[in-house]
């Protein structure tokens, strides 16, 4: 028998690398601008999402699941540096997360799997720009191309805001080129643990995908969701100016009156399946793989997407829509085909991942790891998900309500359970007061001011706060 003293000597003599052989290895992947129309979450009845699904059906489906920002650069900063946007000041697409003066000696997720004896390699899209700094191995796929010489659908706006079909086959798709450069990884031999990053671009505009896709969605027969003309009649005039976003995505009155709300809801949900089918390629190379036993798989979204909801498109609200995200953890050992109604955050993965692989905990992270709700889905969870679109802006979603704070001092809260479409604001009702003060006790007490960064970012929050100070 060795004793503990030898057995501890032995293992610096091994050295990190050796003693990091045991470890499980982990496949991140991420999905862009995907909301909950994914068929195990039940947010659009015609979404084909078979791989989601049989995912979920490996581990555990959190499905009340929270980005921190509905914006992809601080939701992604903030997911792979464990830190809140309201800690750092990057709240909008810029600056980039090497800038922000509160990250200077922070290691994101895969520099400190690298940094204990992980092989860390990806491809595609799991920062908001500049993945290759972060990884080991870094293969480009393509990024959001290719694009045709014209725009399809919406001849205005953004280059990147359209959607229709585009190009002719799947090999021309980025998203394919990351699927078979993953795919080539799992089927190679590792000497070390890996942590694989694969980043999908779909359905994130512009929504393109070749005809195949298209048909299994046919227009003629597209469900769209449920709007209220009403809706915004009791939001304050600061909610409704903060979501003014004409400058990034097409308003829903010109969706309506050009006849495109159809064409583009089936093109989000041809999008979804598309990506669907490329994570499909990742899944089965692991499953006959020599690693299938022995990799912790995590699939996320960076934020939400609105398509007609609330009377907006696209991101950047404080809504269920724009928060909403898929979060799926299947890991060694654990039970498959569970859910979890708890209200959990993008936060939550690095510290879940850190407990899985058995590293060092970080004590300045601000996420919770969610192994508790994996050994067991309905055990007790007193952490809210906290989302921001900047500073003092801040949804708190419970496992029932969501509660609204916005700069200038109006609320709004939901009963998720009774209205699921968050069209009823019940912040004014007296009865639901203790309700309203159990969750404004979670918002931050310190914000840390707004870093500089690019005009169209800030656009409509710069808006809305001249808008207050007039």
């Amino acid at each position: 028998m060795i004793r503990p003293l030898v057995l501890l000597c032995s293992i610096a003599l091994m050295g990190v690398t050796a003693f990091a052989e045991n470890k499980p290895n982990v496949l991140l992947i991420s999905i862009d601008d995907l909301n909950d129309w994914v068929g195990c979450l039940q947010g659009h009845p015609q979404a084909l999402t078979p791989n989601i699904d049989r995912l979920a059906g490996t581990g555990t489906l959190f499905e009340n699941a929270h980005c921190q920002s509905p914006v992809c650069n601080p939701s992604r900063a903030s997911m792979m540096t464990g830190r809140y946007p309201h800690s750092t000041g990057i709240y909008f697409l810029s600056p980039d997360l090497k800038q922000a003066p509160a990250l200077k000696d922070v290691k994101t997720m895969p520099e400190v799997f690298a940094a204990n004896g992980y092989e860390t390699l990806a491809t595609g899209k799991l920062f908001h720009t500049g993945d290759k700094r972060f990884f080991q191995k870094y293969q480009p796929s393509g990024g959001f191309g290719p694009r045709p010489e014209k725009k399809i659908s919406q001849p205005h706006g953004h280059p990147l805001w359209d959607w229709g079909v585009y190009p002719e086959s799947d090999d021309q798709m980025p998203d394919i080129k990351a699927a078979t450069w993953a795919a080539e990884q799992l089927q190679a031999k590792h000497t070390k643990p890996f942590f694989m990053g694969v980043g999908f671009y779909r359905p994130h505009v512009p929504m393109y995908a070749p005809q195949k896709w298209f048909d299994l969605h046919p227009r003629a027969g597209i469900q769209l969701p449920l709007v209220r003309e009403d809706d915004r009649a009791d939001l304050s005039q600061y909610a409704i100016d903060l979501t003014n976003l004409k400058h990034v995505s097409p308003t829903h009155q010109w969706m309506v009156d050009s006849g495109q709300w159809d064409h583009a809801v089936q093109a989000y949900l041809a999008s979804v399946t598309f990506a669907d089918h490329c994570l499909g390629i990742v899944l089965d190379a692991l499953q006959s793989s020599e690693y299938a036993d022995n990799t912790i798989v995590v699939l996320f979204s960076d934020h939400g997407f609105h398509l007609g909801e609330k009377q907006r498109w696209a991101k950047r609200s404080l809504w269920e829509d724009g928060t909403r995200v898929p979060i799926i953890v299947s890991a060694p050992g654990f039970k498959a085909n569970q859910r979890s109604a708890q209200p959990v955050e993008l936060l939550d993965v690095f510290p879940t991942l850190l407990e899985l692989t058995g590293l060092p905990v970080d004590e300045e992270q601000q996420g919770q790891s969610l192994v508790p709700l994996m050994k067991d889905p309905s055990s007790d969870w007193q952490h809210p998900a906290i989302t921001s679109f900047g500073r003092g802006n801040f949804a708190i979603r419970s496992a029932r309500y969501r509660f609204i704070q916005y700069h200038d001092g109006s609320r709004e809260l939901y009963d998720l359970e009774n209205d699921p479409h968050e069209w009823t604001n019940l912040a004014s009702r007296p009865e639901y007061k203790n309700v309203l003060a159990e969750h404004a006790a979670f918002l931050p007490t310190h914000q840390h001011p707004v870093l500089p960064g690019d005009s169209t970012g800030h656009q409509a929050y710069a808006a809305a706060n001249v808008k207050l100070a007039k």
